[in-house]
């Protein structure tokens, strides 16, 4: 991870120092808040390592002036919030920023080979050296996490001492000084040797630390540290989970649990941002009677909204409600909100009707839709403007965020807040769905179920290796119609990256894959006004986009990787992808939707063997 560049200390107004007088460490662009460095995740800052503090322990420095609130009700709706705030910017209006706390505290100096905490070195106020050499300070460069996300210092004393005692008592009792100091023999985890100058144990290397149970074969458990809320702060439930040596810098020490969704008619104008903290107690009532008894009181009789649209932004969050018997699950809710967003896409929204507010704009192409039909394709539509809100709603360490559940996801603070970090971004995109009969048809071919099956079971048996509880485990949402579209739209990322001008890394997917959705929405993914210039929409049109779809299928039907590629028996992570590789459908991260899992392009052009298995093995052979 490359260090943010380091910025000047800032003054107030006045030329005195801000209030809180605390040092600046660097900037973050504001979306990296959420994506990268968000509440909990570990930041590099030039030779400093720091971990970004909790939304409760942040409240001065997510400042009002710098943190503008946000809103999207119906994604408030899904995470129990009333809105969400922007993170602070870090640019040159900003007067406080993120809050962060050193971490971790273990640091060594390369001249004196010393290892102990930070504040044991004695360093010059606002600088990180050694106060004997005058060099700099290294942070540890390992650390230890538990799946429950709690994250603490690595235990160097009792690594070195093979100590089975777990009381912390004890620790540094034997009289002497840690060291660390590098063999440079080889690049190894054995160059790196730990000893105590107490004289009482051989000094040892860190080989064989990052064992599943290095950890726990010396009687050590996770106490529940969560440094982000605090130097002192440990979980009041205790923990007790099994511990894992990470390296800092690795990306299992933090994963965003992110979700996100389109504003979309009747949310989308921003009428009803005004009357955000009053929707949970609005949905008690029925009688259009008691909700303007309510609104009388709240606003004294100055309510921005009549009564007759208070009562359809009712009625139209209702209609989102999953329909299941018992209390439906986060995931049912997050269904029904994508169903109510392919419904949206597939009607429209046009422009002509609409005030000037309005953030969705979905338009029928001018074209002949006709062009489309013997790629499979139907009902494309130009989305000319949308707007989509991404919040942080937790983190994870050590688990995939893509399959996690609620217990193994970390707050961003210790007690409930009304609201979340999330970043709103402004775009254009192209919808298109895929023909029902056909894709019906082509799903129950018994060759390309079994390609399917192969990937699912590989993604099942990840799901339930990383779960505490196997019965309880996600299940895999991969079925042909979601690998299809998933394929596809990478392939029309690629292309539509060379066409339209964007880069890969700026477009991104939102699949709609379920027993009555088949629509893949590829959209601009900038948070500025670069995102909506026009050069995607117009690879929308009936025949720009049928030479694009014919295109992209041509170029998935080799991969520089061939033979190899589309004859592997499994690829990717643990065997979940089949004919993917960089080399042909992967992208971006930031583009993707699961993690670039899932991908194989021979359901879109066939194997030697197999041609049928494809999708689009017609216009191949046209």
């Amino acid at each position: 991870m490359t260090p943010p560049p380091a910025r000047r200390r800032r003054t107030a107004a006045n030329g005195a120092a801000p209030a809180h007088n605390l040092p600046r460490r660097g900037t973050v662009r504001r979306a990296q808040a959420i994506s990268t460095y968000g509440v909990g995740s570990l930041i590099a800052v030039d030779h400093e390592s720091f971990v970004v503090s909790g939304l409760d322990q942040a409240d001065q420095s997510w400042r009002k002036d710098e943190s503008p609130v946000i809103h999207e009700r119906r994604l408030a709706r899904l995470l129990d919030v009333d809105y969400f705030r922007l993170p602070p910017a870090s640019d040159d209006t900003s007067k406080d920023g993120l809050r962060v706390r050193r971490f971790p505290l273990t640091h060594s100096c390369l001249e004196c080979n010393d290892l102990q905490p930070h504040r044991d070195f004695s360093p010059p106020a606002g600088r990180s050296v050694c106060g004997t050499c005058e060099v700099d300070l290294v942070p540890s460069r390992f650390v230890v996490a538990c799946e429950a996300g709690h994250l603490d210092e690595f235990p160097y004393w009792q690594w070195v001492h093979r100590s089975p005692d777990r009381d912390s008592t004890r620790i540094g009792t034997c009289g002497g000084k840690l060291r660390m100091r590098t063999t440079g023999r080889t690049s190894s985890l054995r160059s790196i040797v730990i000893s105590c100058t107490c004289g009482q144990v051989p000094e040892v290397s860190m080989e064989g630390s990052f064992r599943r149970n290095a950890l726990k074969d010396l009687r050590l458990t996770c106490r529940g540290a969560r440094p982000w809320l605090g130097t002192s702060a440990t979980d009041p439930k205790g923990c007790g989970l099994s511990l894992r040596t990470l390296q800092r810098g690795s990306s299992s020490v933090w994963q965003p649990v992110l979700k996100s969704a389109l504003s979309i008619p009747p949310w989308s104008s921003g009428r009803a941002d005004p009357l955000a903290e009053h929707w949970p107690a609005l949905r008690r009532f029925t009688d259009p009677e008691h909700v303007r008894i309510y609104l009388q009181g709240a606003f004294r009789g100055d309510c921005p909204l009549s009564l007759d649209e208070v009562m359809d932004l009712l009625d139209a969050e209702r209609e989102e409600d999953p329909e299941v018997d018992r209390a439906p699950s986060f995931d049912h809710r997050y269904r029904a909100l994508r169903n109510k967003e392919y419904e949206r896409l597939c009607s429209g929204n046009d422009e002509s009707e609409q005030s000037r507010d309005e953030q969705f704009v979905c338009e029928t192409p001018l074209g002949d839709p006709s062009v489309l039909r013997p790629l499979g394709i139907t009902g494309p539509m130009l989305v000319k403007k949308l707007r989509e809100v991404r919040a942080l709603k937790a983190f994870t360490r050590l688990v995939d965020a893509e399959s996690t559940t609620d217990p193994k996801e970390m707050p961003l603070s210790e007690k409930p807040l009304s609201w979340l970090p999330a970043m709103e971004v402004q775009g254009e995109g192209v919808f298109l769905r895929l023909d029902e009969s056909r894709l019906d048809a082509w799903e129950k071919a018994p060759a390309v179920a079994a390609r399917v099956e192969r990937m699912r079971t590989a993604h099942q048996r990840m799901l339930e290796q990383r779960a505490d509880d196997p019965s309880r485990a996600v299940s895999s949402p991969a079925t042909p119609r979601m690998v299809l579209l998933h394929t596809l739209a990478h392939v029309l990322i690629n292309e539509w990256s060379l066409e339209a001008g964007y880069p890969s890394a700026s477009l991104r997917e939102r699949l709609y894959a379920g027993d009555d959705m088949a629509g893949v929405l590829v959209y601009t993914a900038t948070s500025d006004s670069a995102g909506s210039l026009g050069g995607l929409v117009a690879q929308g049109e009936p025949g720009p986009l049928d030479r694009a779809v014919r295109s992209a299928v041509r170029r998935a039907e080799w991969c520089a990787s061939d033979p190899l590629c589309m004859e592997a028996e499994a690829a990717g992570s643990i065997g979940i992808n089949l004919a993917a590789c960089h080399a042909c459908v992967m992208l971006p991260e930031t583009s993707c939707e699961h993690n670039n899992v899932l991908l194989d392009r021979a359901l879109l052009v066939g194997t030697p063997d197999e041609p049928s298995v494809g999708f689009f093995q017609q216009v191949l052979a046209g």
